[in-house]
């Protein structure tokens, strides 16, 4: 409690030419890490190049915390490619293996697609809004091309414990804004 103290002391005590820079600083940081995430939609054509996975449903391939990235190029989807979907007024994107493909034109892209987790006893059907029984493609946002295994366990913790992110998100501005000035 005593290194917060002293860094709010330190911010009181700041001239204001140095807060604007650690402001400025700041806002560097957070355009940095926009910007890295919209050239990885751009490179991977996904809307959510990144996922963390948050169940159990697809060990032993994946296990919870795994950061899964994705592509979604046109190209069509096979079985046994691991994709990520999102359902219809559900915010939380759903990882399984393609089960079972149907073409519903002669286009390779216009297919319906039946979806599985590893660790699951039955297809999603039941997972899907109702009457739909399969996924289209616009359901789909990406195919899963890598894995960083546990290192986004930290926004499992961050959702289970939403008092732990604006702590989090409080100490890392604090820190930008009280850090030295490598000049002075």
């Amino acid at each position: 409690m005593d290194v917060i103290l002293g860094y709010v002391d330190e911010f009181r005590h700041m001239k204001f030419r140095k807060i604007i820079l650690q402001i400025v600083s700041l806002a560097i940081v957070v355009g940095s890490a926009l910007s890295i995430w919209k050239s990885l939609q751009v490179v991977s054509f996904s809307e959510s190049p990144v996922v963390v996975v948050l169940s159990g449903s697809m060990e032993p391939a994946y296990y919870r915390g795994d950061i899964l990235f994705l592509t979604f190029f046109n190209k069509p989807f096979e079985v046994g490619d691991v994709i990520v979907y999102k359902i219809k007024d559900q915010d939380i994107p759903i990882v399984h293996r393609v089960l079972q493909i149907q073409q519903k034109s002669d286009d390779p892209l216009d297919q319906l697609i039946l979806t599985k987790g590893d660790n699951n006893q039955v297809d999603d059907r039941a997972l899907y809004p109702r009457k739909q029984m399969w996924l289209e493609r616009s359901d789909i946002m990406g195919k899963i091309e890598g894995v960083l295994p546990y290192v986004g366990y930290i926004t499992i913790l961050l959702n289970d414990y939403p008092s732990l992110k604006f702590v989090m998100i409080g100490l890392m501005s604090l820190f930008v804004l009280t850090a030295k000035d490598p000049q002075s």
